[in-house]
């Protein structure tokens, strides 16, 4: 009897267990919990078991206006999503990607197809904001498929494709703490330079205009920042613009874009330009950077637009005459130091230019400080008549005589007699031996005698007679002096080379006298720079920026100090050891911050 009641017992339960686990199923879809799920069982019930909606709305525990309100809404979103995806959404695992993060996505995709590597990637999207590591850019590029890129030389990648980004608008930075990384941090090693010959008080003093947003110092340190940086093309590659390091060289943001240049430019008188080389000239005279010599020389500047105003002028660089602009420089040999430009000049002038210079040069010095004795140009610089003017101002000059048929003549005529040898210290320490004839002349239009001092076996098919007003000179010396006028006609090389005074390229129309001083104070900078670096004091301006300047780094702003952590490099030591010296410098223009130049721990 009990057997049979337990059995009864165990049955009921048994179809308890069964009906519940029927039931629930049952009233998960009769009785939702959630609130998506809650509305898509009542709109079922709406639309597909066509139950009124006032009692779908008591079912549910909606009011009836809350629940037409659902129909309508249900509605205009199916008319944009018919798959209904808004009910049913899909949880992946990971991170979310938010449309931000998709549209750094496709920037860093399109950028990675035009070949820019990882790093380069990373300058940019700093520039434009963004705050990505560099580890999460090398995930996304390899989840893409992209391999590693080769190595290259500098010059093709900076002949990379352009990608059409919309940077940055420049404004002066607020200095909060932050870090970004820059691929050309190496022209902060100047902002030593610029602060001990205070060259930011000459730009700070001069008549350069200012604009709305940047001040007069960041915009003309926004210029020199392009010339320091070798950008030869600027419209060809212009991520320099994005570049956060070379905007915290003139204290903003990123450099202004290609546009703002050509607006600045057009402001800029020449006046203003001779001014600044004025006092310019003052700085370099007080720092005892120019000695007793001044080489000049021309240059023509090519003009590529409506000429009709131009005249046509020998271009050496091109091996023809063209439109264009004369220009000249005035280069001091002991220092290297550029320091007289001017683009002004027309050929019927071009006799009276160093007389010029000399005006220019006289009215920035006393007596007590004037240190100009000599003045050394070619052949066809000036006239004689300007040579008996230098004569009576008491500079001595140094030039080469025109050799025509008749000079040719006279010299294979001169007596064996008077023939010397001279040996002149060459390149290197080491030394030639010349034959030389040093004898007196009169010279029509100078209308007195000349110190004349022909010299054979130079090399030369035809012998180098030199013309000089100094008769105490040894001829040795005389020939030295000279020989080294040839270093104007290499810094006119590195000026057209590396400085973008010749390039004819670039979409960026600048004044040219305008360009000629920023070139001119860039030039000077760098020679300051190999000067600190004393072994390395006669290497040329590319090799300077190849290989101390091209480097990357990351760039930490703190509150009293700017650090620039620079990527390993062979001549890292020394950089690091010269930068030592500029440490306790503070910088108006960087809100009174100290920089910081330390190595990072990669390369």
């Amino acid at each position: 009897m009990y057997y049979i009641i337990d059995i009864i017992e165990i049955y009921i339960i048994f179809i308890m267990v069964l009906i519940y686990s029927i039931m629930e199923p049952i009233s998960f879809f009769l009785s939702p919990t959630l609130v998506s799920h809650k509305q898509y069982e009542a709109l079922r019930m709406y639309f597909v078991e066509n139950r009124p909606a006032h009692e779908v709305a008591a079912h549910f525990g909606y009011t009836y206006r809350a629940f037409t309100s659902l129909i309508f809404s249900f509605r205009d979103k199916l008319s944009s999503d018919i798959t209904g995806s808004f009910f049913f959404v899909e949880n992946r695992p990971g991170r979310r990607i938010s449309s931000g993060t998709k549209q750094i996505k496709s920037l860093i995709i399109e950028m990675r197809k035009k070949y820019y590597s990882v790093p380069d990637i990373k300058v940019v999207l700093d520039g434009l904001g963004y705050s990505i590591s560099e580890k999460h850019i090398f995930n996304i590029v390899s989840g893409e498929g992209f391999s590693r890129l080769p190595r290259r030389s500098r010059l093709v990648r900076q002949q990379l494709e352009n990608v059409q980004i919309a940077a940055e608008k420049s404004y002066p930075l607020t200095f909060d703490p932050e870090v970004f990384k820059s691929s050309n941090a190496g022209i902060l090693m100047f902002l030593g330079l610029i602060k001990r010959y205070k060259i930011d008080t000459v730009i700070d003093k001069s008549n350069y205009p200012a604009t709305t947003l940047i001040g007069k110092t960041p915009s003309i340190l926004s210029f020199l920042a392009l010339k320091l940086s070798n950008r030869r093309r600027y419209s060809s590659d212009d991520t320099w613009c994005m570049d956060r390091g070379m905007g915290l060289f003139a204290g903003l943001n990123v450099l202004p874009k290609t546009a703002w240049y050509t607006s600045y430019s057009d402001r800029v008188t020449s006046e203003m330009n001779r001014k600044f080389l004025k006092q310019l000239h003052r700085v370099w005279m007080k720092a005892g950077l120019l000695e007793d010599t001044s080489n000049l020389d021309f240059t023509t500047i090519p003009y590529w637009g409506d000429d009709s105003h131009l005249q046509n002028n020998w271009s050496g660089k091109r091996g023809k005459a063209l439109s264009s602009m004369l220009a000249v420089l005035a280069h001091d040999p002991d220092s290297g130091l550029i320091d007289y430009g001017n683009t002004n000049i027309l050929q019927k002038d071009e006799s009276a230019v160093v007389l010029e210079f000399l005006d220019f040069y006289h009215s920035n010095n006393t007596k007590k400080n004037d240190k100009l004795r000599y003045i050394v140009f070619d052949s066809r610089f000036t006239n004689y008549e300007n040579l008996k003017k230098l004569d009576q101002a008491g500079i001595n000059f140094i030039t080469i005589r025109r050799r025509g048929k008749l000079m040719l003549n006279r010299i294979s005529n001169l007596p064996a007699s008077g023939w010397k040898k001279a040996r002149v210290e060459c390149a290197g320490n080491k030394h030639r031996t010349l034959r030389v004839y040093d004898e007196q002349v009169l010279l029509k239009g100078y209308d007195k005698d000349i110190r004349q001092i022909t010299i054979t076996g130079n090399g030369k098919i035809k012998p180098a007679v030199i013309i000089t007003n100094d008769f105490d000179l040894t001829i040795e010396k005389i020939i030295r002096k000279y020989a080294r006028r040839w270093i104007v006609e290499k810094s006119i090389s590195e000026q057209i080379s590396f400085f973008h005074l010749n390039m004819v390229s670039s979409s960026m129309v600048i004044k040219v006298d305008f360009d000629l001083t920023m070139s001119i104070l860039a030039h000077n900078l760098y020679r300051l720079l190999a000067l600190e670096l004393e072994r390395y004091s006669n290497l040329s301006i590319q090799s300077l920026y190849d290989k101390f300047v091209l480097n990357g780094a990351d760039i930490i702003i703190n509150e009293n100090t700017i650090t620039i952590q620079l990527k390993k490099k062979r001549n890292l030591p020394l950089i690091l050891e010269v930068m030592q010296k500029f440490s306790r410098q503070k910088f108006s223009w960087l809100n009174n911050k100290k920089v910081i130049f330390e190595g990072a721990s990669y390369s």
